[in-house]
């Protein structure tokens, strides 16, 4: 009997979550309309392109050292969503050529924070090819990212037969308040950004969409320390052989169907996985975040972060005896933060 009640939750699960992976594309094609085209060179794209697909608003300060260490891995062209930028940011991605460009003043947080229009532009270009999608404050990463480009490691992936590829989002923040040294565009965001938390980590397995739920850094250590389920999660999987079928369900956290969220060995062992190193904790950080506050665009419920928004409009050091500097990708993989698995 317990089997059978167990079939019968299993059944009907996978029954609502094929729905909602449907209805999650409804949104994308009714929110297509809000996207107005401003320069698409998507005819560039050729059938083994590796695209990159985000969602920007007023990051002219980010996008140079963004693109560049992207296309040096081996993006070949990057789709952007530019969400009313009044900083430069659209005429500057305009300048690139390797770029694609659709313009929206429409709500960010109405558009599951960007998600339905990127939706859209995936189920448009993205079809059989792997796609990077991040936020512009992200820096992606792998094993043998500085020796071996990006195309090994999804060929590997695709001799593999893995459609979907892990990384830990890690905020990467200085020594000393955030303001103190200030961030010239195109340079090495990390030469200030030295310092990440390496082990206070929460992880918990959802079970509706099987995705992994990782808490922690200076984030959870700063902000959210009386109540530690608030703080942002940092399980992403920024990395899938695209289907016009799949949908993510909240920001690059988790996707449907939700096998594309096994990017974890169960067994004991470990997958192959990447770090998003986050630039969020640049001195800009201050203006911004009296900016998103006033905006209410970033949390379902900005009213919870008003606290957190505060805070950081004070430019705090989040630097403490516990931090770790940034050496290498080995470093990381040594403190079990990203794997190389079993591509050698």
């Amino acid at each position: 009997m317990q089997d059978i009640t167990q079939q019968i939750g299993t059944a009907t699960m996978a029954y609502r979550l094929r729905w909602k992976r449907r209805r999650l594309l409804l949104r994308a094609l009714r929110k297509r309309r809000q996207l107005r085209e401003v320069h698409n060179r998507t005819d560039q794209i050729a059938p083994d392109s590796i695209l990159c697909f985000t969602t920007v608003r007023n990051e002219a300060v980010r996008l140079p050292y963004f693109l560049d260490h992207h296309r040096k891995l081996g993006v070949d062209h990057f789709l952007f969503v530019d969400n009313a930028s009044d900083d430069g940011t659209a005429e500057y991605l305009a300048q690139q050529l390797d770029t694609s460009i659709w313009h929206t003043p429409d709500s960010y947080r109405l558009s599951r924070f960007g998600v339905d229009w990127l939706t859209w532009l995936q189920i448009q270009h993205g079809h059989s090819h792997w796609c990077l999608t991040l936020d512009a404050d992200e820096v992606f990463i792998y094993p043998y990212h500085d020796t071996r480009p990006l195309r090994a490691l999804t060929e590997w992936l695709d001799r593999k037969e893995f459609t979907s590829f892990g990384a830990l989002m890690l905020d990467m923040y200085p020594k000393g308040p955030l303001d103190a040294q200030t961030y010239q565009a195109g340079s090495n965001p990390f030469e200030i950004l030295q310092w990440f938390d390496g082990g206070n980590y929460m992880i918990q397995k959802k079970k509706d969409l099987q995705n992994l739920w990782i808490q922690g850094g200076p984030r959870a250590r700063n902000f959210f320390a009386t109540n530690p389920r608030r703080a942002p999660t940092m399980g992403k999987v920024p990395l899938v052989k695209w289907d016009r079928r799949y949908a993510y369900v909240s920001s690059t956290h988790s996707l449907l169907p939700r096998r594309l969220n096994h990017v974890y060995d169960d067994q004991g062992g470990e997958k192959t996985s990447g770090i998003l190193l986050h630039t969020k904790f640049l001195h800009m950080i201050a203006d911004k975040s009296a900016e998103e506050k006033n905006r209410g665009e970033h949390f379902a419920n900005s009213a919870l972060y008003d606290d957190y928004y505060d805070r950081l409009t004070q430019s705090p050091d989040l630097w403490c005896d516990g931090s770790t500097r940034l050496i290498s990708w080995r470093q990381l993989e040594a403190m079990g933060l990203m794997s190389r698995g079993t591509w050698l």
